[in-house]
């Protein structure tokens, strides 16, 4: 290798949210990434609103602003004031409401805002070298170290590469990790409209036969009161609900809502996906981490795809910097063994977790109604159940990194 190759402490493929965010979070503590994506900002970063929105949980938000990145999104997003669950609109819900000096559960961020928020961020930071539209043709993983190729011909050299591909990873499919999959019969609708009334803050999970039906706060625009969907539909009812116009789509979700946000009005862009559940054997492979989707894929029902993908970067930063402050090679099989260990178990709880809420709620019949209205009224009776509950939501259950505590490592 010559003295024109790049010799950063981390590759990163990928330069989504979790990706970016990675980087950020190393940036805040010297280490040097090179970030690389095919993706053209002038598409992900457009103005228009796609349709799509996340959840931050508290934890994640509290690392956000750990890392620089919570003062660009200050104003931006909307706080989960409450969560709300019902079986369909039969009578009995459990809510879920922190008590006023705990904040808020969350934050729901159009995933436009977020990304512009972490993209100029990461254009700024003195050790994030982000190369967008950009492909790497060739890396090599060996006992001595990574090195790519990229597509403009540059060669970067580093200890360690983290693949936040998503979950179609490549770069997890070449090393061979095993992956368990499944698909659910259901396709995921989002986008977001008006409501003539406010939402307060709180966030809604309907659930019906054919899966749960979400609504979830934003902020208010110039058309008034506004919330996004994550809608699910059997996959066989999918194509035809996309072809529907706005006012019939209107029509239908007001249907499942009974009414209690008031009319609904101006939608947005919808869009629509498969569900699917994946989780990788293990997360990590020689010199070779995967964090976000790459590692985990699990329905939207409980709202935390992200926030795994943001607690999967909160573990690797704080296991690479203390490696680092030790002198110790940051691709050392010890240290990538300690974040499989930290992610493992967690990211395998919360996905066989939200799977079985899936097939639970998706059972037909009254009698299954009946026993899900019993379960929703005994975890509302029992104070203790219901705090688990609310701290699983805020991301704050299990040993967390210092950076979802919004400490620096």
């Amino acid at each position: 290798m010559d003295s024109a190759t790049l010799r950063p402490d981390v590759i990163i493929l990928g330069g989504g949210l979790v990706g970016t965010t990675l980087s950020l979070a190393l940036d805040a503590h010297g280490i040097a990434s090179v970030v690389i994506d095919p993706a053209d900002p002038a598409i992900t970063l457009a103005p228009a609103f796609d349709g799509r929105a996340s959840a931050v949980a508290s934890a994640s938000g509290r690392m956000l602003d750990a890392i620089g990145v919570g003062a660009r999104l200050a104003g931006d997003g909307c706080a989960i004031a409450a969560i709300r669950v019902s079986d369909g609109l039969e009578p009995g819900r459990l809510d879920f409401v922190p008590d006023a000096d705990d904040g808020a559960l969350g934050t729901m961020y159009e995933n436009r805002i977020l990304r512009r928020a972490l993209f100029e961020a990461a254009s700024e930071a003195r050790h994030v070298d982000l190369r967008m539209k950009t492909r790497a043709t060739h890396v090599a993983r060996s006992a001595a170290g990574v090195i790519a190729t990229l597509d403009d011909g540059t060669i970067v050299s580093a200890p360690l590469l983290v693949a936040a591909e998503g979950r179609n990873s490549p770069t997890r499919d070449a090393a061979g990790i095993a992956v368990a999959r499944w698909r659910y019969d259901h396709e995921a609708i989002v986008g977001a409209f008006h409501h003539e009334r406010p939402h307060h803050g709180a966030a809604f999970e309907i659930f019906y036969p054919a899966g749960p039906f979400a609504l979830l706060p934003l902020t208010d625009d110039d058309h008034g009161h506004r919330s996004a969907i994550v809608w699910t539909v059997a996959a066989g009812d999918a194509a035809g609900m996309m072809k529907l116009g706005d006012r019939g789509v209107l029509a239908e979700a007001e249907k499942r809502m009974g009414g209690f946000l008031g009319a609904l009005s101006a939608p947005s862009p919808r869009a629509s996906y498969p569900l699917g559940f994946h989780h990788a054997a293990r997360v990590t492979a020689e010199r070779l981490v995967l964090v976000g989707d790459a590692g985990h894929g699990i329905h939207p029902i409980a709202g935390q795809g992200l926030n795994l993908g943001f607690r999967d970067v909160a573990t690797l930063a704080e296991v690479l910097v203390e490696g680092k402050r030790l002198g110790l090679d940051l691709g050392d099989a010890a240290l990538l063994a300690r974040y499989q260990r930290w992610r493992g178990a967690d990211t395998l709880m919360v996905a066989m977790a939200t799977d079985t809420l899936t097939r639970l709620f998706g059972v037909p019949g009254k009698a299954a109604s009946a026993v899900r209205r019993f379960g929703i009224s005994a975890v509302n009776a029992f104070p203790a159940l219901k705090a688990r509950f609310m701290a699983e939501a805020r991301g704050e259950a299990g040993d967390l990194p210092k950076l979802l505590q919004g400490m620096r490592i």
